[in-house]
């Protein structure tokens, strides 16, 4: 879609309070005319009339009337401006967050999470200046100058004319610098995600580059990153500068063309009329000849505005396509949810599964890993998925939840993916920064205390939280950092258990654990799956015997869990 179309979707929802801005600035606008002659009115009455102070009363109401009102829809305009900018940008980055869920977490791996970040932020800050002060400008200049333009030639034809024919040379100026502007508010903006994503991913890394002693050379990497964004940001300065400057220049030359005529006019030096020109109509056109400029000016200001709106929208087309192709496993099916409530194993809809002639290619791999893999497995039994590490276990996983397609062959969830809650713990769980009871609640936000204890018992988070000198308020780092890699299983396994899942996918659940706990974990996982479908990754004996069955890859072929081997 073209920026300025998607510009002006994006602007949509914002546009009513928009209007009420656009239509308060320009009414304020045309309260210019009444007030300079009432203030051309005066002055010809005080300097030339000579009449009374008393005489002077209705023409300094009428310009006390003309600033307050001005005032009052100068507060209103910005009002209104704020209110659109605030919704627009509120739903644009809904739009945006949705749109990402959207293409699921496989496309997800493929991004920059800094750059993501810097789209959701920064890019659509860049709007603001758009549609707060562009669209006011643009629609001053359409009809302010206009009204001003008749009204000064209803009292003087010459300065009339001179301020229609050095208007259009304004607009061409400036479009001509726009062209520059946009290409350069682009590279800016491309510049800052880039340094955003470069930084963020550093700083995520810091421990590493430290242990392998590359700070040098990343701060070295940093630099250009940040030198890069600095001369963006300089060229797109110059060339504001520059449309600024052009506009100023011809508003001047224009003025003072007319105060150089007005001038001669009265010296007699000079004359287009029969008569000379009043006082009044002097006054009255030099306050007005500024003001007939003062909306391009506004123009000028906010028209890089425009280029950073265009160049951030093409920035952020990719992520708003419509024909983006979202993921089924990305959107929670009825049932499942933060608002599902603790079920009865018994009425959970277990779901069956039957796979047929399957082959999976990992994402980023040139050949599948899992070829023409056959298999049934019925609603409510379990399965434990065996094999050397890289045999294609994770990425089984991974087709059960919908995040893979299929290189061939079918898999079958009944009743149908869309229609069950999936509850996935990956082998790198993601935790993010925060007390371990906030992590537990993203699973279910509104779930009672009693709810997210029962869960943290059954995956054994207990265990550790309990023993920590702040409990579940002890704060973690981003990715887990300051817990053991099962203790960060453990909290993704209980977030699994809160949302009450059909089929559970779970990814070497009891890695990393002792013999006493990786017991007692399975002991809870046991009853927690009466009722519901258990596909389960491990190397773990224990874990093998608690499914029952065992599917052996890449080879697929399945069988009885070995038999215990003594402690």
């Amino acid at each position: 879609m073209h920026a300025r179309t998607r510009l002006r979707q994006l602007g949509q929802p914002g546009r009513p309070a928009l209007r009420k801005a656009m239509a308060a600035s320009v009414v304020a606008g045309w309260l210019l005319v009444p007030q300079a002659a009432a203030v051309a009115w005066v002055v010809q009455a005080a300097f030339i009339d000579h009449t009374p102070p008393d005489s002077w009363r209705l023409p300094c109401a009428l310009m006390a009337v003309a600033l307050l009102l001005r005032a009052l829809l100068a507060w209103s305009s910005r009002r209104h401006a704020d209110q659109a900018v605030e919704t627009i940008r509120i739903q644009v980055r809904h739009q945006l967050v949705r749109s990402i869920a959207a293409r699921g977490p496989l496309w997800l791996r493929r991004q920059r999470s800094g750059s993501l970040s810097e789209i959701t932020a920064s890019h659509v800050d860049a709007l603001e200046g758009y549609f707060a002060g562009f669209m006011l400008a643009r629609a001053e200049v359409m009809l302010v100058p206009l009204a001003i333009v008749i009204a000064v030639f209803s009292v003087d034809v010459v300065v009339g004319t001179v301020l229609l024919l050095t208007m259009p040379l304004i607009p061409v100026f400036m479009m001509l610098v726009g062209w520059g502007a946009e290409a350069a508010s682009r590279r800016q903006l491309q510049a800052l995600a880039r340094m955003g994503g470069h930084f963020a991913d550093r700083l995520r890394g810091l421990g590493l580059i430290r242990l392998y002693g590359q700070g040098p050379a990343e701060l070295a990497g940093v630099e250009a990153a940040a030198e890069g964004l600095r001369t963006s940001s300089l060229k797109v300065l110059r060339i504001a500068f520059l449309s600024s400057t052009v506009m100023e220049f011809f508003a001047s030359i224009s003025v003072a063309m007319i105060a150089v005529y007005l001038g001669l006019s009265y010296l007699g030096m000079l004359s287009f009329h029969w008569t000379q020109p009043s006082l009044a109509t002097g006054v009255f056109c030099l306050l007005l000849a500024p003001e007939f400029y003062a909306p391009l000016r506004r123009l000028a200001t906010h028209y890089h505005d425009r280029a950073s709106a265009l160049a951030a929208v093409s920035e952020m087309d990719e992520l708003l396509a419509e024909d983006a192709q979202p993921n089924p496993a990305s959107t929670p099916a009825a049932g499942c949810g933060p608002d599902t409530s603790v079920a009865d194993p018994a009425s959970q809809r277990a779901p069956a599964i039957h796979a047929a002639g399957v082959s999976v290619r990992p994402l980023g791999s040139q050949h599948p890993v899992i070829q023409q893999l056959d298999f049934e497995l019925a609603a409510g039994q379990r399965l434990a998925l065996v094999g050397a590490s890289g045999g294609g276990k994770s990425t089984l996983l991974e087709a059960l939840a919908g995040w893979l397609p299929l290189e061939h062959g079918t898999l079958q969830l009944q009743p149908a993916r869309a229609e069950l809650c999936i509850g996935y713990a990956a082998q790198r769980p993601y935790l993010f920064h925060g007390s371990i009871a906030d992590n537990l609640r993203m699973a279910r936000p509104t779930a009672s205390w009693s709810d997210i204890k029962r869960a943290a018992d059954a995956a054994q988070v207990s265990r550790f939280a309990e023993r920590l000198p702040q409990g579940w308020d002890t704060a973690i780092g981003e990715r887990g950092f300051g817990l053991s890699g099962g203790e960060a299983r453990r909290i993704a396994l209980a977030r699994v258990f809160l949302r009450q899942p059909d089929l559970l996918l779970l990814d070497e659940p009891t890695a990393f654990l002792d013999r006493d706990t990786e017991a007692a974990l399975l002991d809870a996982l046991d009853g927690f799956c009466r009722g519901r479908t258990l596909v389960m990754a491990t190397h773990s004996v224990l874990a093998m015997r608690m499914a029952g069955q065992v599917l052996s890859l890449p080879d697929g072929t399945t069988g009885l869990p070995p038999a215990m081997e003594l402690a």
